[in-house]
């Protein structure tokens, strides 16, 4: 009986043992599970030195729910709940009015020292002028860019007026030259954009030109001048060829509010414009701008595919406005592209740009006689809002300045 007992006793005490060995080992096991081996935690180790900027490996799940755990603080109560504030929404500028614009570019010539209204003024002010001095405003007009029929067409107005009048009074002579200055850029142009369309569609306004003379830039510009209009406007990034052209259209409307309609990139730019005149009428938006691919106009195939992105668009709505953008800078060349633009999308209006501190101010005049159009807008420096609409007179005072 005793050795019974004793052998109960004896496998009572080794089942108790096994017992606690399960559960020590119980816990070593889960306080470990997830971790990596040794050889595994030096080669982490290592890799973490090496690439400090990589985010350090977790441990692996070891489907514990998150809701197990308590996070405490220092003093051992539960820690505060951090919450993370969502991300603000991006603030809306507040364009400025156009109105008033010009008067930036008068000061910005008169910087400048432009050679046009300056020169112009030195001759004419200094009393009797002899064949050579008349000469010399020939040339420069032509340097200016005015071109040769309206160079002649200004000369010949002056000496009438001049010999006329006998002038040799510096401040008379400057104000012929403004007033004839004045009827040469045509203060009687319908400089108004047609940004309004008819039975309660949208205005759809196409922006043409070569790449580098800012198309870009000014369809983002325009929007800022229509939204301090207190119009609706939405854009369409139909220039699918230029890398990041869409981004960069984008983040201009987003600067004011404006959304954007985009393709993939080197898609179809017809497609784009369509589909962003077809959401305008739907959202009964007030303007559609759209600005198209940029088109060497030396590349008959893409001036065809230009008038393509018209006649597509117009399945949706009429264009009532195509602007052509040109670079002040370009002189000459400038007037080839207006040419061959027009004979593709028949253009309603230009937009002169980078037309500050130059003395190529009389490419206005010059672009105008060329297509037979009015010059809308103007670009004025590198701002967000240096886009006005031109006005004659402001212009010939800036020249004059």
């Amino acid at each position: 009986m005793d050795a019974v007992t004793t052998e109960l006793l004896i496998i009572l005490l080794i089942a108790v043992v096994v017992v606690a060995g399960a559960g020590i080992g119980l816990l070593v096991s889960r306080k470990n599970r997830g971790l990596p081996s040794p050889r595994d935690l030096d080669q982490i180790t290592e890799r973490t030195i090496d690439h400090p900027e990589e985010p350090e490996p977790g441990p692996v799940d070891d489907g514990l729910l998150e809701d197990d755990f308590v996070e405490l603080d220092e003093t051992g109560a539960p820690a505060t709940e951090t919450t993370v504030d969502e991300p603000t929404a991006p603030t809306i500028e507040a364009p400025e009015p156009p109105q008033g614009r010009m008067m930036r570019l008068r000061a910005r010539l008169a910087r400048s020292q432009s050679s046009l209204g300056k020169g112009l003024l030195s001759l004419l002010g200094g009393g009797k002028l002899s064949d050579d001095d008349w000469e010399e405003i020939e040339d420069t007009l032509l340097a200016a860019d005015v071109g040769v029929g309206p160079t002649t067409e200004l000369v010949e107005n002056l000496r009438a007026r001049l010999s006329t009048e006998g002038v040799s009074d510096t401040d008379r002579a400057r104000t012929i030259l403004r007033e004839e200055l004045i009827g040469l850029v045509g203060p009687s142009l319908d400089r108004t954009l047609h940004s309004t369309g008819d039975d309660g569609a949208p205005g759809v306004v196409l922006v043409v030109g070569v790449n580098g003379t800012g198309k870009t830039t000014t369809v983002g510009r325009l929007a800022r001048v229509l939204v301090a209009e207190e119009k609706t406007v939405l854009l369409g990034a139909a220039d699918t060829f230029r890398a990041a052209a869409a981004d960069q259209l984008e983040t201009w409307g987003e600067r004011v509010g404006v959304p954007t309609v985009r393709g993939p990139e080197g898609g179809d730019p017809a497609s784009v414009g369509f589909d962003a005149v077809k959401r305008g009428i739907t959202e009964g938006t007030d303007v559609v701008l759209v600005d198209t691919a940029g088109r060497l106009h030396t590349k008959a195939g893409l001036m065809d595919e230009l008038g393509k992105v018209k006649r597509v668009v117009e399945k949706q709505a009429p264009v009532t406005e195509v602007l052509l953008v040109i670079d002040a800078t370009t002189g000459q060349n400038g007037l080839t592209q207006a040419r061959v633009f027009s004979e593709v999308v028949d253009v309603t209006g230009v937009v002169l740009t980078k037309l500050d501190g130059t003395a190529k101010g009389g490419i206005v005049v010059a672009v105008q006689r060329e297509l037979g159009v009015p010059v809308k807008f103007v670009g004025l420096g590198e701002g967000a809002d240096d886009l006005a609409p031109f006005d004659a007179e402001e212009f010939v005072d800036a020249l004059l300045a």
